[in-house]
């Protein structure tokens, strides 16, 4: 039944069997933790050098 609302609803409670009940909770704090990058809230510069950048490229006149 992979892929269906039941196959979901089973796995996740394989899922719960085999890991615990906070299984989801668990996976979900590692996957925040693990994150690294920071993007544009880390650097407010380069979200602003990206910016001109796409502002530039979709203001262009197209030339015949």
């Amino acid at each position: 039944m992979a892929g269906t609302t039941m196959g979901g609803k089973k796995a996740a409670q394989t899922n719960k069997e085999r890991h615990g009940s906070n299984f989801y909770e668990k996976i979900g704090r590692v996957g925040g933790q693990k994150s690294t990058t920071g993007g544009f809230a880390k650097d407010p510069e380069l979200a602003k050098i990206a910016g001109r950048k796409g502002g530039k490229a979709s203001h262009r006149k197209i030339s015949i």
